[in-house]
């Protein structure tokens, strides 16, 4: 057989295995083309320049307090008889709050007044009685000495006279004691009223009129019938981890936070700190720490339980690489996104809070930081594409 006449039929056979080759290339091709890892979407944040504050803040609400609140009642058992204040009136130090029907006592104090008037018109006669009885013994001991009275006469005139001196004694002791009566009976009428300690608000009221109160018995205790919360001053204390306490000083800036004013931030200062941790079952132990407020005039209506959270400034530091906080992975490196892919980054990190944290060493200004660290697939090596970023919102859904 002529070789020439078999290169036609190779030739064939070859073109027909490049074809396949190629079909089953491009199966392969699409298959990993369309099983191939897919980018993950990540959420990206530049470093920037700016300040960066260390930042300590409360585990638990805090709350607005005045300086003193009392939970009041009367130290006397009995019925209601006037009650001239309710719930949210202001009062001023001394104001009646309640008073209990007294006229018992009243009629005590004043039978103890008209003993002590009695007595002392008593006391009043013996003495003058005394006054006269010492004229008597002196005259008796002139006329004794010119011969004209009798020993006799002298001795019974001064008997006399030493015996109502004594009677006005007497009679003067009666008197005082009467007196002490009255202050008996006036401190018992006393406690048939409740007068406000210190100028405040009334909290709460459990009494109405004609209700019976009774003292709390001892280790049993019961609702108090007035609570009076001061009307002055008022202050946020909030707890702190124990942790954070021994880095917090009289003193340091604070900023607060109120669930009445949202979108508001007050500043205020570190006035004292608890010598003493709280513990508390199941929850972390705390050191309760008092912010005064610069200028609680500018929060109208500002009243004493309002829920606060106080933020307490330690640092701060202006002109520096800050990275958010949430990027920051085991404290010490982030996900850098570099040319489609996500790289990971050892830094020297400085003071931080819950917002940012200070890039001492490791990135400069302008590289894109993942912030996402949560989402499925954010990892060194992974291949990666930005997130949209969120429209912004109108004025009134910010609302």
């Amino acid at each position: 057989m002529d070789p020439n006449s078999q290169k036609p039929g190779r030739r064939r056979n070859f073109l027909r295995l490049l074809i396949a080759l190629g079909v089953a290339g491009g199966a392969a091709g699409l298959v990993w083309y369309f099983n191939r890892p897919k980018p993950v979407e990540v959420v990206l944040s530049a470093a920037s320049s700016g300040r960066v504050e260390a930042t300590v803040a409360n585990t638990r609400a805090g709350t607005i307090k005045g300086r003193r609140r009392a939970k009041l009642a009367p130290p006397l058992g009995g019925q209601i008889a006037r009650l001239p204040v309710r719930k949210g009136d202001r009062v001023k130090e001394g104001d009646l709050l309640l008073e209990l029907w007294n006229e018992d006592l009243a009629a005590q104090l004043k039978l103890a007044e008209s003993q002590a008037a009695a007595a002392k018109a008593k006391a009043d006669e013996a003495c003058l009685q005394a006054d006269q009885a010492r004229r008597e013994a002196k005259r008796a001991r002139e006329l004794s000495q010119g011969g004209i009275a009798s020993d006799e006469r002298v001795e019974r005139a001064t008997a006399d006279a030493d015996a109502s001196e004594a009677a006005c004694k007497a009679a003067r002791a009666a008197a005082e004691e009467n007196e002490a009566r009255i202050a008996v009976a006036r401190a018992a009428l006393d406690k048939s009223f409740l007068r406000a300690p210190f100028p405040g608000v009334v909290a709460e009221l459990n009494a109405e009129l004609g209700e019976y109160v009774t003292p709390s018995p001892p280790g049993i205790p019961t609702p108090p019938a007035v609570d009076l919360i001061e009307d002055g001053p008022l202050y946020v204390t909030a707890p702190i981890d124990e942790v954070d306490a021994p880095k917090i000083k009289p003193g340091l800036t604070a900023r607060v936070t109120l669930d009445a004013y949202p979108g508001r931030f007050f500043k205020g200062r570190v006035s004292r700190l608890d010598a003493y941790v709280l513990e508390v079952e199941k929850q972390a132990r705390t050191v309760n720490v008092d912010v005064e407020l610069d200028n609680p005039c500018e929060i109208p209506g500002l009243v004493a339980g309002y829920s606060a959270d106080a933020e307490i400034l330690l640092d701060s530091r202006d002109g520096v690489i800050r990275i958010p906080t949430e990027a920051v992975l085991d404290g010490r490196k982030v996900l850098v996104y570099r040319e489609g892919r996500l790289e990971e980054r050892l830094i020297k990190i400085g003071i931080s809070n819950w917002q940012y944290t200070e890039a001492i060493e490791g990135l400069v200004e302008g590289e894109q930081i993942v912030t996402s660290l949560d989402r499925e697939g954010v990892r060194a090596g992974a291949e990666a594409i930005p997130a949209a970023a969120p429209a912004a919102r109108s004025s009134s859904e910010r609302r």
